[in-house]
């Protein structure tokens, strides 16, 4: 019997950030125009989360939209035409059908017939999305691929429940990951913890709504408590993990950009790793809440375009949320 060899390249390319866009909605919801309904105040929510306000997406305003919105200035930021982009994905949880996937609907938006697919790891999408567009770069599926961070999470927000009401707001950040002559995206360091599901997940199930019309609309909720805990505790060393393998020390950094799941979270994390008293630490969740996906590179574009870091540093970047999941990585500033 014959045997023939597949024709596979065994010549790994690096990879590394070469754009980033964001978008914002235009409406803020500040903290005062919740605390009614859940019983609160703004300085309880400020206390326990840092969140002042947050930004919410019109009505008719989609995942889809504002994710074109921030991969167009995505790719304007890397010098690229869509039609150059060998892969979409689309990191989210809030696109509101089962099928077809927000990434094909945006490439097409876009003008590109490129493979396109959405990851659901929540608020640890964009990590992941990072990671497996490098492995792509790397082995040359793609030459330039598209990842996108888009929530629109106050379409499953419920505004009466007082432990998830003030978390959430909307916006989508893009990055372009292209071929490069250097190293550009460090090792991922990822995994999940499924036993704790329920710290951060939605209440019902669709069919459950289907066949129960006195069902509460099933929005995500948590475990406020649970969850601080988790990450305080378990993130941390995640991130230095992501730090150990790419052999890269806390003073090294140009910035450190976690998720912003919260302000007391992200200050503990960067106490326990020892960060530099100096070093730019990315706390948008004053004004944009826990944007899910879309709040690493949020962080990362405003960071960039307001002067805090200057492209060529390195960036220590952890999304972490429901699963519960986590992915982080080292990576240069574009």
């Amino acid at each position: 019997m014959s045997t023939s060899t597949l024709g596979v390249p065994d010549v790994l390319h690096h990879a590394r950030i070469t754009g980033v866009g964001a978008y914002r909605p235009e409406h803020v919801v500040p903290n005062s125009a919740i605390i009614e309904a859940i019983d609160s105040s703004d300085e309880w929510i400020r206390e326990r989360s840092g969140i002042a306000s947050r930004h919410k997406a019109a009505e008719d305003e989609s995942v889809v939209d504002m994710a074109e919105h921030a991969s167009r200035a995505a790719l304007a930021y890397a010098g690229l035409r869509a039609e150059q982009v060998g892969a979409v994905l689309v990191a989210t949880v809030t696109h509101p059908y089962q099928t077809p996937a927000a990434a094909p609907i945006l490439a097409a938006r876009l003008g590109s017939g490129a493979a396109a697919f959405d990851i659901s790891a929540a608020c640890a999408g964009y990590c992941h999305a990072i990671s497996v567009a490098n492995d792509m770069v790397r082995v040359g599926t793609a030459e330039h691929v598209l990842v996108v961070g888009v929530e629109k999470l106050l379409d499953f927000t419920d505004p009466q429940d007082r432990g998830s009401a003030f978390i959430f707001g909307d916006g989508a950040g893009a990055a372009i990951v292209s071929r490069s002559e250097t190293p550009g995206i460090g090792p991922t360091v990822w995994g999940s913890d499924g036993d704790k599901h329920r710290f951060i997940t939605q209440r019902d199930a669709w069919t459950q709504l289907r066949d129960d019309r006195d069902l509460r609309w099933p929005a995500i909720i948590m475990e406020g408590p649970s969850v601080f805990r988790w990450a305080v505790w378990s993130m941390a060393k995640e991130a230095q993990r992501a730090l150990d393998a790419a052999g890269v020390r806390a003073d090294e950094l140009a910035a450190f950009i976690p998720h912003q799941a919260n302000v007391r979270i992200i200050d503990q994390m960067a106490k326990t790793l020892g960060l530099p008293p100096d070093l730019p630490i990315a706390r948008d969740i004053v004004t944009t809440a826990n944007t899910s996906a879309a709040s690493v590179p949020l962080a990362m574009e405003r960071m960039l375009r307001e002067g805090e870091v200057e492209p060529g540093g390195l960036a220590l970047q952890i999304g972490f949320g429901a699963g519960l999941v986590w992915a982080a990585q080292v990576v240069t500033l574009p």
